[in-house]
């Protein structure tokens, strides 16, 4: 489901760096305490380097260190399973396995490094600490924040009770992405609604990948002759990078994909199979109903909500709520020893896990000249990669920098046309180059 990990050659969360997805794994809240409640006096823990979340991003940042020698890292992470997430939409898609996409998260902390499972509520940088869940208050001297991206499914009224119909799904959930599947093995026909929010996403391509490989499922099996297809986006174009904005409009013209952009959704009623939709046209905004017979939502996501809460987030602005850190060095502006990458930064590129594989060793070079009192040395220059299933067998490979221009990798091949050998690179090369190469520092 998400962007994947070029680029090549080799050299996804809430809270899990890439890796955002809610489960009944994590940490519940707990009740309040009350005023007749026993004080419990947090327990304290110190570490040199200290990383907030155990999704790529904190893997490949841990896994980085430890192979350069750095003691005292920690990883402070609550879930059990860390998840592979770019192939949820193949799964989908009926391409995929969802074991095959899953891994014990005790298998990734390398060597060396302390897996802290819990969960980080509160963050102070003037006294160096991080609070938890579980009540540890956990002292660094450097800080590496890569919690992730937070799914916000209760800002679309109704969706929760929508995705529990037959015809609501997403991708963006692993309990989900299976039903996606069975929801276009079922579609008989009429109307397969695919949306995508104004906010920032994980992998801003992966709302309309299912989608065009959804058009091709239904061309092959006889119904696309009786369904129509909307997209409805709350984005202003198809792709944000010219370039591959124009092979994607073919693609939409092709399949006869109705794109509706500017259409934020809001509303969802599961009942009556109704999507209500924000759309600014001329500068007016209004609200529009439309039906379905089969959706697949990708929610609003943000920040998590302790880093809203936290000194190192923009208090308003464009950013407001997500981690400060300069574009190309990583480090925050106002801490210089914390340091941001991944999903919930401010970094004005894709939030995808090709990105995050350039950006972890220029942080891991600038974090250990920092410690060592030397300039900051390394750079990252905003690539992210977005490969771009158009149909069963075909991908678009969007490579990109920070001025949206392309940063194609892989030498003698035109990346700028749906490829099949792109396809087997997704399907099968990319999940080995995560798992046995990125995951353990090596690319």
């Amino acid at each position: 489901m998400a962007c994947a990990l070029l680029g090549l050659p080799a050299r996804f969360t809430r809270h899990k760096g890439a890796r955002d997805m809610q489960t009944s794994e994590d940490f519940d809240r707990g009740d309040s305490v009350t005023p007749s409640s026993p004080v419990v006096v947090p327990v304290r823990e110190h570490h040199r380097v200290l990383i907030i979340g155990g999704g790529t991003a904190g893997i490949t940042v841990a896994a980085r260190l430890a192979r350069a020698g750095q003691k005292g890292v920690a990883v402070l992470e609550p879930s059990q399973h860390h998840y592979y997430q770019p192939l949820w939409t193949l799964v989908g898609a009926g391409e995929a396995r969802v074991e095959d996409t899953v891994r014990n998260e005790s298998r990734l902390i390398p060597h060396g490094v302390k897996w802290v499972r819990d969960a980080a509520t509160e963050i102070d940088p003037e006294a160096r600490e991080v609070l938890t869940r579980g009540g540890l208050r956990l002292g660094y001297d450097f800080l590496v924040v890569a919690p992730g991206i937070q799914l916000d499914w209760d800002k679309v009224a109704g969706l929760r009770e929508a995705l529990k119909t037959p015809h609501v799904s997403s991708n963006y959930d692993v309990q989900l992405a299976p039903k996606t599947w069975r929801l276009l093995q079922n579609f008989q026909g009429g109307t397969a609604l695919f949306t995508q929010p104004s906010t920032p996403v994980k992998c801003a391509g992966a709302p309309q990948k299912i989608m065009y490989l959804a058009a091709d499922h239904f061309r092959r099996t006889g119904v696309m002759e009786r369904t129509s297809v909307v997209f409805g986006s709350g984005a202003k174009t198809i792709f944000g990078v010219k370039p591959f904005a124009s092979v994607l409009d073919g693609v939409v013209h092709r399949y006869g994909i109705t794109p509706r952009f500017q259409h934020n959704l809001i509303a969802v009623d599961g009942e009556r199979r109704e999507a209500t939709f924000e759309a600014t046209r001329d500068g007016q905004t209004e609200r529009i109903t439309l039906a379905y017979d089969m959706m697949h939502v990708t929610p609003p996501q943000s920040a998590p909500d302790f880093i809203k809460r936290s000194p190192l987030s923009w208090r308003e602005g464009p950013n407001a709520g997500w981690v400060k850190a300069d574009k190309y060095t990583l480090q925050h502006p106002d801490h210089p020893n914390v340091f941001a990458l991944g999903d919930a930064s401010d970094l004005p590129t894709s939030r995808t896990g090709a990105a995050i594989r350039k950006q972890a060793p220029v942080l891991v070079e600038n974090l250990l000249a920092y410690m060592k009192d030397l300039p900051l040395p390394a750079r990252y220059d905003g690539y992210a990669s977005c490969p771009l299933t158009t149909g069963y067998g075909r991908l678009l490979l969007a490579e990109f920098d920070y001025d949206g221009k392309p940063a194609p990798t892989i030498p003698f091949i035109d990346t700028m046309q749906e490829r099949r050998d792109m396809w087997l690179l997704k399907k099968y090369g990319l999940p080995r180059l995560y798992w046995a190469f990125m995951m353990r520092g090596l690319a």
